[in-house]
Formats: structure tokens, C-alpha cells, sequence
């Protein structure tokens, strides 16, 4: 049964809302993917924005038209084996979420099971649902490991992580890139892509958690999903007023690299 797991102050008045469905919340959820979630928590409440988070698992349905913002996580094989047998189920509405141009931030696991299949360290194959073009192949006796930074050339952004995956993706003709490697290994250690970028998806192998490293990244989302369903004409705080590197400092919870143009 879907619920809801987390969600701004009740004794607080927001003149905006947004209804996150982090699915499989409950099973994907390692490498500090909660913190994903607390990131869009804090952004959110910074624009103005009632902020409530809904686990979306197992046997739930889930509603396109319900939910702003999609939040998917990453976990083990044995984990997403099981994610992967209930994922087509959702997988008509999901596609309809990605097609209205809707926010959704997909971390490795999530990543790859958008696409059209992946294979495990063991090569099993797992069929994705397909909403989206890439492919992860696995390897032998090996993973990235290590601290990555990239450059994404349509924003000017610039982002930065910590990679741990087994897996090598290659993204479809219609897909871009998160952002060009400039070091580290990204998705496949051949081509210099990491994570992808198609309509309002954004993948990416970063853990640590990537929101709570790059706070521009966090904003691009959040103001992207309040536009969205609001109107381009609604007036939110810049990036430099409420999440620049001295505010963060201030408060002292967030860490931010770089600044969002």
C-alpha cells in the first residue's frame, strides 16, 4: 500500500506543493539515496513548495497525474531482481509521467531498469520496462570505483560525485548525456558519457548522494517540477539567494561545488 513516508511541516503555510512518489523506497535505497530525498525536502521548502514524499513499491499503483516529481533509487541485484518483476506493471503510467515531460531523478539501479535491459554481475539478463532507450552490459571482475566530476555543456553545469557500478551503459540516439567526464570512468569508460538527460529524466551512477553534493542539480529539479505545474509566471528565489555556497555554509548542510546559472 502506498504511504506517505516524509513531508514538510503541517503547521506551516506554503503557497506551492509537490507530490513526490519515491518508488521502491522501501527496497532500492542504498548508497545514500535517502539523502536524494531529504535534498529535494530542503530545496522545496526553500521555494516555497508543501513537499510530500509517497513510497510507491510492490503491488501499489502508480499515478501519473498524482505525483510532480519521481525519485528512483538503486540497490542490489537481488533487490532490483525483484523491482524488476513488478516495474511493467507500473510501467504505462511511468511512461506517461516521462512523455507530459514530468521531473524524475533515476540513480543507477533506477537508472538502469528505465531502460531496455540490463545484465548482472553473475550475466543475468533483466528486461527493463523500456521507457527509454540505453542498455547496461555487465564486466568481469571489475567495477568503477572512485570519485568522478562532469561537465554538462546544455546547462554549464558542472557536477560532482562518487561512482560504484558494475555495470556499462550505452544510451540511445535520442538520449543525452548528464554531462561529459571530465575525470573518472561514467557510464562506460568508452564513449566519455555519464548518467543521461531525456525530456525531464535525469540518470546518473552518482552516489554519495548526487543532490546533496550538487545543490544546482537539486534546484534545476525542483524549480523544474514547480514550473511545470504552476505556470512559467510564478516568481521563486534564485539559486544564489537561498542556496549559494555561503548560505549553505551557514546552515551547514549543504555542500555545493558549483553555482546554477
Amino acid at each position: 500500500m502506498t504511504y506517505t513516508s516524509l513531508q514538510s511541516p503541517i503547521n506551516k503555510t506554503y503557497p506551492y506543493q509537490l507530490n513526490v512518489a519515491h518508488l521502491y523506497g522501501n527496497l532500492l535505497n542504498t548508497y545514500g539515496d535517502n539523502g536524494n530525498v531529504l535534498m529535494m525536502k530542503y530545496v522545496g521548502e526553500k521555494l516555497g513548495a508543501r513537499m510530500i514524499f509517497d513510497i510507491v513499491s510492490v503491488g501499489d499503483t502508480f499515478d501519473a497525474d498524482k505525483y510532480d516529481l519521481v525519485f528512483f533509487g538503486g540497490g542490489q541485484d537481488y533487490e532490483q531482481a525483484i523491482v524488476a518483476k513488478d516495474l511493467p506493471h507500473k510501467r504505462a503510467a511511468i511512461d506517461d509521467f516521462i512523455q507530459k515531460d514530468k521531473v524524475m531523478l533515476a540513480i543507477c539501479g533506477g537508472f538502469q531498469l528505465l531502460g531496455q535491459y540490463y545484465v548482472q554481475a553473475n550475466g543475468v539478463r533483466i528486461d527493463g520496462i523500456g521507457v527509454m532507450g540505453h542498455y547496461t552490459l555487465n564486466q568481469e571482475n571489475n567495477r568503477f570505483i572512485g570519485d568522478i566530476k562532469i561537465h554538462n555543456d546544455e546547462f554549464d553545469e558542472t557536477y560532482y560525485g562518487f561512482e560504484n557500478h558494475q555495470g556499462r551503459t550505452f544510451l540511445s540516439d535520442d538520449e543525452k548525456p548528464l554531462g561529459q567526464v571530465v575525470y573518472g570512468n561514467g557510464n562506460n569508460r568508452e564513449d566519455s558519457t555519464e548518467g543521461v538527460h531525456y525530456k525531464n529524466v535525469f540518470g546518473s551512477y552518482f552516489h554519495g548522494p548526487i543532490l546533496s553534493r550538487n545543490a544546482n542539480l537539486a534546484y534545476r529539479l525542483v524549480t523544474t517540477a514547480l514550473y511545470n505545474k504552476y505556470g512559467r509566471n510564478i516568481q521563486l528565489p534564485s539559486y544564489n539567494d537561498i542556496l549559494s555556497l555561503e548560505v549553505a555554509e551557514e546552515y551547514g548542510d549543504i555542500k555545493s561545488k558549483a553555482e546554477f546559472d
